[in-house]
């Protein structure tokens, strides 16, 4: 029968006469044949199944094998035997090889029809041990399928006790071998399934024999924690995890994070792995172990594992959240790794540039799920930009794209921002710093924030950018000196020269740094602004000081005893100055005089004090007072305190000693005391005018306003001229607040008047953002919006000023068909013989310290800077501003509207107001006056804190000669030899090391 079979199925006779003849010998198999007969069917039948040419013989091999087998078992039995199983899996069959998959599926079809022979429980035992010996020659996935096929169906054979431990961390290994070289979606398909099956198999072990569990993950956590270069763990290894009990989570983790074998570098591999396995399409539970192993790995502070991983995978896991499959997770792993890093913007700042294409695109599929996961995303993204406050170029975009979905509450945020973080904040992770790259598009170097050290970098951006003074800094002559001026020049000469995209002034920040500043804490930047200036003009002062006591010594050789001189010097109210030569760098260019007058209402008597300052602080007045403020003379708006809230500077140590320079505080900050009902009940409802003042007698009405709060943005909001207004306002002293007038020999009502003598070359103000809430005994950060005039006119005190400039000083009540006794009545003043008229100096907006937070005790700063020199052809559009307001009948303190709008407009348009750049600390971009004006109205907690105008009138020493000169390199003066040598070296020395990385 067998050779009429094997003739047939070699034949050329048509299929349908071959399948007659297949069944007719399918039928003969009842009937009684001698063992050699069964014996050579059953060889004939096992050469069609492995090496059948076509399907059919193959077909044909299984549908005889069959029927003789059930027919004559015990012959079956002996031709299926152990030796014979053996040397199928060892040696092959004839040609075919041992590893082929179709000699796996012969031996399982002839296990099922042995199943009930004795032998049986043989060939179970071998199969045992060839399991675990064709899983230890990591077979293909194909093969590997099929085994577990059949171990399976036949868990027999699968190996018992130590062979089962065996046998699972060989799978795992196996499976961490896994590839498929085939892009295509059939294959992909088919190699997903050749996974699943294997990890059903582990799972099925697992169950049974619990002690295989522990080993087994072990096994994994190897595989992927392999540093070997040579090998990539497959990320099948992902099938396994949804088979893992949830409730060993806690136990496996805590064995993982705190076992002294397992190193940092090995850890790190693993973490990376288990964030690649959320490409696995079929897993579960990937999220839930990796964001267990993150906690855990939180929880033992290993804080350079999570920075590491978070920076490396963060865009990997962002990608994922395109694949509907594995979204859902990869937002999980993502919302925790962004939440928690809250030490530092760079792993959100990764994901910036991609979040919009994202949102436009699930914008148009239209699919429901898509919109709940946008809701999702656009609450983590707002919860990450309220935490990183300060990047308006980078979140503009974003903003945008996600309008239209719901902001989640402050509250809310702050909740979700508390929970998530690792500890209370960690900066001293070198892991944060900038990474290596050339210098950005705008050719401005930036500063790398050295912990907390956000202040100090917005004041250094903004003080380099003000031209005129870092030209002054960069000429000076410091060869031997130690000096902070000198620190200052070398911090200066990289930033202009480094081919860094950032520098860190680690040298300077220790030596600029107040000493009651605790290093990596956040500070305050006007306070450190302050600090700096007085430093250096005390400075300057003691090595003049020196070279006149010791001109035949060196003058900056011995630091001690610069220090030593430097704290004996007399302040600088006691000495001084004659001439311009005589002042300091600092004095030159941002050193101003402040005259203050108390005028007696007793006995008309007036004091006079002038002090110097460097900086102005501008606090906030009540919405009602800026309309009182648009009067002609200074004396008929007597500015009252806010019954509840005082404003003041944010502190956060201990005082400097008293420093040089004075900066004046304006009435109701800090020095004044709080008026109470009582004290404001006894005000007289008018006063009169001052003798000091520059309008007529007529009386003035006092406007007392009480708990008036102002509101951010609408019509009302004010400008820094308001503010500025509000500071030169006179103030009238009563209550417990009243003036010892000694012509009295008592506690008088007095008024207050402020007048600016002498202006500075830079003139900066501070806007006192930080008040203390009487009543909730809280400090608040005032987050109202203030308009920043690109054009800023500063009223300055002048005498014997002629009629012709009328125009320049405060606005005055005169009819110009007025002539002789009429007019000069109404010009001079009532108390003195000598009409001392202001004159109005046109300031060009510099630069923008801004700060973004809503508290007074943290935050973040970044600054908006252009350059600008005295010599800018804006220049001119600001004298426009003397001719227009000869034609405004109604001019404010600082000037009238219409000249301001016109010269803004001018300067809008003009190409040099558009030459703005964006300072946060390593970052530095383009940016424009029309994102400084609207940062508050888009960013609410992004509010302009200290600013910085430079004067319209001179060049400040550096002449048009100069800066033509082809030695000076962008304007600025050719640097000494030995600065421009150590930054050729560092230079040199980045190239290097960018090359190398390349």
């Amino acid at each position: 029968m067998d050779k009429i079979l094997e003739g047939l199925v070699s034949s050329s006779h048509p299929l349908p006469l071959k399948r007659v003849i297949v069944r007719k010998v399918v039928e003969s198999a009842e009937k009684w044949l001698d063992g050699a007969q069964c014996e050579a069917m059953f060889g004939l039948t096992t050469r069609l199944i492995l090496e059948g040419q076509d399907p059919f013989q193959r077909q044909v091999g299984h549908q005889v094998l069959e029927a003789y087998a059930r027919y004559h078992r015990p012959e079956f039995e002996s031709f299926f035997n152990k030796t014979f199983v053996l040397g199928l899996l060892q040696r092959g069959y004839h040609s075919l090889d041992r590893k082929d998959v179709a000699i796996l599926d012969y031996i399982h079809n002839g296990l099922r029809l042995i199943m009930s022979c004795p032998s049986v429980l043989d060939l179970f035992s071998a199969l045992q041990v060839e399991a675990l010996r064709i899983v230890c020659e990591r077979p293909e996935p194909a093969l590997c399928a099929r085994l577990c096929d059949l171990l399976g169906d036949f868990v027999q054979c699968v190996p018992k006790g130590k062979l089962a431990v065996a046998f699972c961390q060989q799978l795992v290994r196996t499976i961490g071998h896994f590839q498929c070289a085939s892009g295509q979606e059939k294959e992909l398909r088919e190699y997903v399934a050749r996974v699943t099956k294997v990890s059903h198999l582990l799972q099925n072990i697992w169950k049974a024999e619990p002690a295989t569990l522990l080993p087994s993950l072990q096994e994994v956590f190897a595989s992927i924690s392999s540093t070997d270069a040579s090998f990539e763990p497959s990320v099948a290894l992902a099938s396994l995890v949804q088979h893992i009990p949830l409730q060993m989570i806690t136990v496996l983790i805590r064995s993982l994070t705190t076992d002294p074998n397992v190193k940092d570098a090995s850890m790190t591999q693993a973490l990376c792995r288990m964030i690649d396995w959320l490409s696995w399409p079929l897993a579960q539970h990937v999220e839930t172990w990796v964001i267990a192993l993150l906690k855990g790995l939180a929880a033992v502070q290993k804080f350079t594992i999570l920075i590491d991983v978070t920076l490396l995978k963060i865009e990997l896991v962002f990608n994922r959240l395109w694949f509907p499959l594995v979204r859902p997770g990869a937002l999980a792993v993502l919302s925790h790794m962004l939440l928690s890093f809250q030490h530092s913007p760079e792993a959100f700042h990764l994901i910036v540039p991609h979040v919009v294409n994202l949102v436009h695109s699930f914008r148009t599929d239209g699919l429901p799920s898509s919109t709940a996961f946008l809701v999702q995303l656009t609450e983590l993204i707002h919860c990450m930009m309220y935490h990183y406050s300060g990047f308006p170029d980078l979140y503009e975009p974003i903003l945008e794209a996600i309008k239209d979905f719901p902001k989640p509450s402050e509250e809310k945020i702050k909740l979700i921002l508390n929970q998530s973080a690792w500890t209370s904040q960690s900066n001293s992770l070198a892991s944060c710093l900038s990474k290596l790259s050339g210098k950005s598009e705008t050719g401005k170097t930036g500063l790398i924030n050295l912990g907390n050290t956000c202040y100090m970098n917005s004041v250094i951006q903004a003080l380099f950018m003000a031209t005129d003074f870092r030209r002054h800094v960069l000429s000076l002559n410091l060869n031997g000196c130690n000096s902070l001026m000198k620190k200052l020049q070398h911090l200066f000469a990289f930033l202009a020269h480094t081919q860094r995209e950032a520098y860190a002034p680690r040298i300077f920040f220790e030596a600029s740094r107040p000493p009651w500043f605790t290093p990596r804490s956040q500070q305050d930047c006007s306070e450190y602004l302050r600090f700096l200036l007085d430093r250096l003009h005390e400075e300057e002062r003691t090595l003049k000081a020196l070279s006149s006591l010791k001109p035949s010594e060196s003058m900056g050789s011995d630091e001690a005893s610069l220090q030593e001189v430097t704290n004996k010097t007399a302040p600088y109210t006691e000495i001084p100055y004659t001439n311009d030569s005589e002042k300091t760098l600092i004095e030159k260019m941002f050193g101003g005089k402040l005259q203050t007058n108390i005028h007696c209402l007793n006995c008309r008597s007036t004091s006079q004090k002038e002090e110097a300052f460097t900086d102005l602080s501008l606090a906030f007045c009540p919405s009602s007072s800026m309309e009182n403020l648009s009067f002609q003379g200074p004396s008929c708006s007597p500015k009252v305190q806010d019954d509840f809230v005082v404003q003041a500077s944010l502190v956060t140590a201990g005082s400097p000693e008293e420093s040089a320079f004075c900066h004046p505080v304006p009435p109701g900050f800090g020095s004044e005391t709080v008026m109470d009902e009582a004290a404001l009940d006894n005000l007289p409802s008018e006063l009169p005018c001052t003798e000091n003042t520059l309008v007529s007698n007529e009386p003035c009405k006092i406007q007392i306003n009480r708990g008036v709060s102002q509101k951010p943005g609408g019509e009302n909001t004010p400008s820094v001229t308001d503010l500025l207004n509000y500071f030169l306002a006179p103030e009238i002293l009563n209550g417990d607040n009243r003036y010892y007038c000694e012509n009295c020999a008592s506690l008088q009502n007095a008024e207050k008047t402020m007048q600016i003598m002498e202006e500075p070359e830079y003139l900066i103000l501070t806007l006192l953002r930080f008040s203390y809430d009487q009543k909730c005994h809280i400090r608040r950060k005032i987050l109202d919006n203030v308009s920043l005039p690109l054009v800023l006119e500063l009223p300055v005190k002048r005498t014997n000023s002629s009629l012709t400039s009328l125009s320049e000083s405060w606005s005055v009540d005169v009819d110009f068909t007025d002539t002789g006794e009429n007019l000069a009545k109404k010009l001079k003043s009532s108390g003195t013989d000598e009409a001392c008229c202001p004159k109005r100096v046109p300031y060009l907006l510099s630069s923008v310290v801004v700060h973004s937070g809503i508290s007074s005790e943290s935050g973040h700063y970044y600054s908006y800077a252009r350059n600008i020199t005295g010599s800018d052809s804006s220049f001119q559009l600001c004298h426009q501003s003397e001719t227009l307001a000869l034609a405004s009948p109604q001019g404010h303190l600082l000037g009238g509207e219409i000249p301001s709008a016109v010269i803004e407009q001018d300067l809008e348009n003009n190409e040099m107001s558009k030459e703005w750049f964006l300072f946060n600390d390593s970052r530095v971009t383009f940016t424009s006056f029309q994102s400084v004006q609207k940062i508050t109205s888009r960013f609410p907690k992004d509010t302009a804190y200290v600013l910085l105008y430079k004067k319209q009138n001179s060049t400040s020493g550096f002449g048009a000669n100069n800066a033509t000169n082809g030695l000076w390199v962008n304007g600025d003066p050719p640097l000494q030899k030995e600065l421009m040598d150590a930054i050729t070296k560092d230079n040199k020395l980045y190239l290097q090391v960018s090359w190398r990385s390349i």
